[in-house]
Order: structure tokens, then C-alpha cells, then sequence
């Protein structure tokens, strides 16, 4: 079992988002019309805005800021180095080098790399231009000039929500490092199973271990071969913890059936399930 570095991270500034979508809040607040100005002032409606984080790449990112300041995205990648106590590098994927993209994580939530590198991380925030004095008040921490120097006036994403994203036969054949954590993880539905559970692989030439999905809050409205991105939580198949704690509707066989071949082993529960955008 390899050994997980904790990733600090207090920053919490800006609200934890859940999956890859942001939901933005304005409220608008104005005084009744009256004559005499003593009626008390009334809101009007809250309106609310879903705002979807778009897909995009390290390289897109870092060489066109003017195209991405500002801009909600998604963003799925290795880890390459980890830069103080709040701060990582994602390493564009690309076999003669690539760019590296700072991301300062604001989700609140500490991330538990794993000592072997190379793992992917999926991460959804802002992209901004890196001003450390701005961060530093905004935020209410203290970024250290020296650390960030080669950083400043250079892309960041200023991430709301982020997660590990092993592949599936990474999380099926060394479980104990994601178990208890949530994680996004993409591959292609290789059988379904039923209404609510499917085997998921990876793309990939030499194949490898399928990863048993089970969605607990609803039917899963996809086909065989279909590529998709879920967020969830990797958790150890134990049939009376399960049984207990979700609704299946599984009968007698199919229960007996999924605890014959997966009892004790890693079962990722899915509390959201959504197409993969090809890249």
C-alpha cells in the first residue's frame, strides 16, 4: 500500500461546488414604491443561474489567458508537483513535455495525493491572472512571494471543487489509496449489469481490471461502450452494509450473485453520472 501525502488546503473563500457545475445566486433587492417612503423594503424574487463549466486543456489554457480569465472550467490532469501548502501543478499530458498549470485549491476540502506520482486530479474553478497580493487578501492567507515568484501574472485556476480521477483499473487494483475519498473518475461502460449498477473500463491498449459502479439514486440512462465521467466515493462491497444503507431493489439472485464475485471488493458509488466530452 503506497503512502498518501495530505494536502492542506484552508483556503474557503469561495463555496465548495459539488461535481462540474457552479450554481450562481444574484439577489435583488429593492424599496416598494410609496409616497410617503415609510413602507418596509421588500425582495424581490431570487434568481438562479446554472452556470456549466466548460472542458478545456492545460496547453489551451496557458496560451490563451485573454480567451479564459474569468472563465468556470474543468479541467482533468496529472499532478506533477505539489507548490507549498495550497497550491499544485498539473502537467499537461504529452509524451515530448508539455505546459504546467498552477491551481490553488479553494474547495475547503484537503486532497490525499498519493505518493505515486502521476495520478490525475480533476479540478473545476476560475481561471484568473495569478496576483499574489490579491490572492493573499481575498482569500485571507499568506502565499509566500518567493515560493510563487515564477507564477505571478501567470494563469491559475482558483479551483471550487477538486478530486482525485484515477483510472478505473487504478481504483479497482489499489483501492486502499482512494477508499473513503471522493473521486471523478472517466472511463467506457464496459457491461450493465442492471438498472442501477455497471462495470466500467478504461480506454485503454492493454486493458485491465473492470470497476463495479452502483448508482444508488436512480436508473443509469446509458448503453454499453458509452464514455462517461462520475463522481463518487470508493468504498469496499460489504453486502449487509450496503443492504442496509441503500434502497437497490436488487432481487435475491442478483444480490447473491453481486456478493459471490465482489464481496470485499473496491465498488465505486456514484452520486453523479454524466457524458464525457471527447477531446
Amino acid at each position: 500500500m503506497m503512502s498518501n501525502r495530505q494536502f492542506n488546503v484552508p483556503l474557503k473563500r469561495l463555496p465548495q461546488t459539488a461535481g462540474v457545475v457552479a450554481f450562481i445566486v444574484a439577489a435583488s433587492v429593492l424599496p416598494a414604491c410609496t409616497t410617503e417612503g415609510t413602507e418596509p423594503i421588500t425582495e424581490e424574487p431570487v434568481s438562479t443561474e446554472t452556470v456549466e463549466a466548460e472542458n478545456a486543456q492545460v496547453g489551451e489554457i496557458t496560451d490563451a489567458l485573454e480567451r479564459y480569465e474569468g472563465t468556470l472550467v474543468t479541467v482533468r490532469e496529472e499532478i506533477s508537483d505539489v507548490v507549498g501548502e495550497y497550491a499544485f501543478l498539473l502537467d499537461e499530458d504529452d509524451f515530448f513535455g508539455g505546459e504546467e498549470l498552477l491551481v490553488i485549491n479553494a474547495s475547503g476540502t484537503p486532497i490525499e495525493i498519493p505518493a505515486d506520482p502521476g495520478v490525475a486530479v480533476q479540478v473545476t474553478g476560475v481561471v484568473r491572472e495569478l496576483m499574489i497580493a490579491d490572492i493573499n487578501e481575498e482569500f485571507d492567507v499568506d502565499l509566500d512571494p518567493d515560493l510563487f515568484v515564477d507564477y505571478e501574472q501567470q494563469p491559475v485556476i482558483v479551483a471550487e471543487s477538486a478530486a482525485l480521477s484515477p483510472d478505473p483499473a487504478e481504483a479497482a487494483s489499489d483501492p486502499e489509496q482512494y477508499y473513503g475519498q471522493r473521486l471523478a473518475i472517466v472511463g467506457d461502460i464496459e457491461t450493465t449489469l442492471s438498472s442501477n449498477s455497471f462495470l466500467l473500463d478504461e480506454d485503454a491498449f492493454f486493458g485491465g481490471e473492470d470497476l463495479l459502479v452502483i448508482s444508488p439514486d436512480g436508473t443509469v440512462s446509458t448503453n454499453a461502450d458509452d464514455e462517461v465521467a462520475i463522481t463518487g466515493v470508493l468504498r469496499p462491497y460489504i453486502a449487509a452494509d450496503f443492504e442496509q444503507e441503500y434502497e437497490l431493489g436488487w432481487d435475491l439472485d442478483f444480490q447473491e450473485q453481486i456478493e459471490a464475485e465482489y464481496n470485499q471488493e473496491p465498488v465505486f458509488v456514484a452520486d453523479s453520472i454524466y457524458p464525457a466530452d471527447d477531446e
